[in-house]
């Protein structure tokens, strides 16, 4: 296989840390479209939360990945 044409671990998982946080936005903004509504179905709006929760949860674990520890 070609070397140059595959991806590191880093790449990886910098591509995936942009999938997350785009996701993560757009959850951001239906919450916030279905809030602007008046009376917005609080069933949905409770699982939208929990998935852009989760979201974040993966996000901080990919960044913890990318991000080396500083030993102060």
């Amino acid at each position: 296989m070609n070397a140059s044409m595959e991806l590191n671990l880093e790449e990886m998982l910098r591509i995936r840390l942009e999938v997350l946080r785009r996701e993560h936005r757009d959850l951001d903004e239906a919450i916030s479209a279905l809030e602007e509504t008046g009376r917005p179905d609080q069933l949905t709006l409770r699982r939208l939360k929990k998935q852009k929760l989760a979201l974040k949860d993966q996000i901080v674990k990919i960044e913890d990945q990318l991000i080396p520890d500083i030993i102060a």
